[in-house]
């Protein structure tokens, strides 16, 4: 394994860090997880596996700079090394692999307020870090297609599923939701015969449903899935029904974000992406960092 590379520049911290020499992360699974049963984890696939998009011919780029931040787990962060690490990270290298740049491939971190504005000056190619896909980043930049979306999910106490209460509309049950958040507003739509019981924090609704004050808690796929393979849940819950996605509550998910003129390398990370998805390294990469699916 080639050594790690970081070379800090300015007072930005900017990591700077050849793609083609960063070592793979491999978080582990939990390890009552099974080589088997994480073979069975449901992976999500957000690609439409009947849009083609034409081989890229990408010969002419001297590089490919990927910039991103350290504050976005498990998709960029420093790892205990000190290592740039995590999805976005290992998908970035995927990329670069998949349209043999990987030798012409570097990731830049730096703090994320300042990524658009990196991006916009020429500081780097394309950010792969989270920029939401609202109206102002869409009127600055082209994105790829999503890659990712954000389940809201339920979790309920282990032994007490949920089938026949979803059944039902969740009609006049309990359900813990964090006050004043989109999984709230969202909740009301999607079940307006639920019972919303507001909480503060997703602390204190996850100790209303062990306390069973509520019968279920309803919030981020994503942030639940970490939660319930952390020492903090002792086993106690389960997700309970399916994963709910929604544009207008959730956002569109994540995607790459290019020069709204650089519509080849919009192209080819699209290309890329599909070959990932297609060959399976992108379920892969989920079940590397997602070992108990959000999905």
């Amino acid at each position: 394994m080639r050594a790690f590379l970081a070379i800090s520049v300015l007072v930005a911290q900017l990591w700077v860090v050849p793609l083609a020499a960063q070592p793979q992360a491999t978080p582990a699974a939990p390890a009552s997880t099974s080589p088997m049963e994480r073979a069975v984890v449901p992976t999500p696939n957000f690609w439409d596996q009947g849009q083609r998009f034409a081989e890229p011919d990408l010969a002419g780029r001297a590089r490919i700079r990927f910039l991103t931040s350290v504050d976005f787990a498990p998709f960029n962060f420093l790892d205990q090394r000190g290592r740039l690490a995590g999805f976005h990270v290992d998908l970035a290298r995927m990329i670069c692999e998949e349209l043999d740049l990987a030798a012409r491939c570097q990731i830049e971190a730096r703090p994320f307020a300042e990524l658009g504005d990196a991006l916009a000056a020429g500081d780097g190619e394309a950010v792969i870090a989270g920029l939401a896909l609202d109206a102002d980043n869409r009127a600055r930049f082209a994105f790829t297609h999503p890659f990712f979306r954000y389940p809201a999910r339920f979790v309920a106490l282990n032994g007490r599923p949920l089938d026949s209460e979803l059944d039902a509309g969740l009609s006049g049950v309990p359900i813990g939701v964090v006050a004043g958040s989109a999984h709230e507003a969202m909740l009301k739509a999607f079940f307006p015969r639920a019972t919303p019981v507001a909480l503060p924090t997703r602390e204190a609704a996850l100790e209303a449903l062990r306390a069973e004050r509520v019968r279920a808690v309803f919030g981020d796929g994503v942030g639940l899935s970490f939660w319930l393979s952390s020492e903090a849940a002792a086993d106690c819950c389960a997700f309970a029904g399916g994963p709910y996605l929604s544009d207008h509550f959730l956002g569109e998910g994540l995607a790459i974000a290019v020069k709204p003129e650089d519509e080849d390398l919009r192209s080819a990370l699209d290309y890329a992406v599909g070959r990932i998805v297609a060959n399976g390294r992108m379920s892969e990469l989920l079940l590397r960092y997602f070992p108990v699916s959000a999905f």
